[in-house]
């Protein structure tokens, strides 16, 4: 087992949410560790075919970045990890499903499946496969709100960006392109590292030579944050912080959030790579769990109202199964639609 790092510390009584909050970050959180334990049920049932990476661990993340960002106004670019961040971008749970059976109802009209989720709609950029490939789309996508809004005075160019890639992407020369560009031009974009300790079957600490990745924003100038990954509240309030200082136009901010990932890389994946030791001591600070306890414990919510929220979810889920499973397939009359610009 590698050494883990100390865990950075946040203070609760800092910040106060209000009951509604609350129920907002923890439905998301739970309609993400559902909807992914489904896929989980479907694929090893051959109901769900090809590369599936799931999320469960890391929703605190999702929901405490996104959820502090303004729903289909700001932009979310993702990795093939992209499920839950379509769910926490507002896609609806039965199109994410719908795409991942490949069916013309899906969010990419069944083109995109597992990896490669897109919507327009709700300014999901689309998840992407190759590692660090969605950095410099982000990117550009916070280049052109600023300049949407400074170069052709369009004062509803405020939009933020928030681009997650993992710890695999934090030494590839990308991320250092794009660190640099965005500090220089001041960019309203948040770059999240989802340090989940292993890029597929790489140990982190084995693979870099700075294993603290928030350090490296400060080579460029770029506001560093280290966040306890499995803390929602942790990662909202940075988020929040940072989403601030972009739309008021004082640059970038790259949040390294120390999460973990409860599965496998993919399900294909035997996760045989990583000691007993390390999956218990992560599962034991489950962020649903803690933050259930939070809830409570403030009371903002009982027993009972988060129950009928996982009802609720659990009931979504099991609708976004029936539409995707009873989705028709794409026309091979559209075999060559979405692939050029069409009027």
């Amino acid at each position: 087992m590698i050494q883990e790092r100390t865990l950075p510390t946040f203070d609760t009584k800092s910040i106060k949410i209000t009951k509604e909050e609350g129920l907002i970050l923890y439905e998301d959180m739970v309609l993400g560790r559902l909807f992914e334990d489904k896929c989980a049920e479907m694929y090893y049932r051959g109901k769900m075919f090809g590369f599936v990476h799931l999320y469960n661990g890391q929703e605190a993340v999702s929901s405490g970045v996104i959820k502090a960002m303004r729903q289909d106004e700001d932009f979310v670019c993702s990795t093939y990890r992209d499920h839950v961040h379509a769910l926490s971008a507002g896609v609806p749970a039965r199109e994410v499903m719908a795409e991942l059976f490949g069916k013309a109802t899906g969010c990419s009209k069944g083109r995109g499946g597992s990896m490669h989720m897109f919507s327009a709609e709700h300014n999901l950029l689309g998840g992407y496969a190759f590692v660090a490939e969605g950095i410099p789309v982000a990117t550009g996508a916070a280049f052109q709100s600023k300049y949407r809004r400074e170069t052709m005075g369009d004062e509803a160019a405020d939009q933020v960006t928030a681009c997650f890639f993992g710890d695999g992407a934090c030494n590839n020369g990308q991320f250092f392109e794009c660190l640099n560009m965005a500090t220089l031009w001041k960019l309203p974009i948040i770059y999240v590292v989802e340090n989940n300790k292993w890029a597929i079957g790489m140990a982190h600490e084995r693979a870099t030579s700075e294993p603290e990745i928030y350090k490296k924003a400060h080579a460029f100038g770029m506001v560093g944050v280290e966040v306890d990954g499995m803390d929602v509240l942790a990662v909202n309030s940075a988020a929040q912080e940072a989403v601030a200082r972009a739309r008021a136009g004082e640059g970038p901010t790259l949040i390294e959030a120390l999460t973990y990932r409860f599965r496998g890389h993919s399900l294909a994946d035997p996760d045989e790579l990583r000691d007993k030791e390390e999956k218990e001591y992560w599962f034991s600070r489950d962020p649903i769990e803690q933050f259930t306890a939070y809830l409570t414990e403030h009371n903002l919510a009982d027993v009972a109202e988060l129950k009928a929220i996982d009802q609720k979810i659990e009931n979504l889920i099991a609708e976004a199964v029936e539409f995707g499973t009873g989705s028709p397939e794409p026309g091979a009359d559209e075999l060559y639609r979405y692939i050029f610009a069409e009027d």
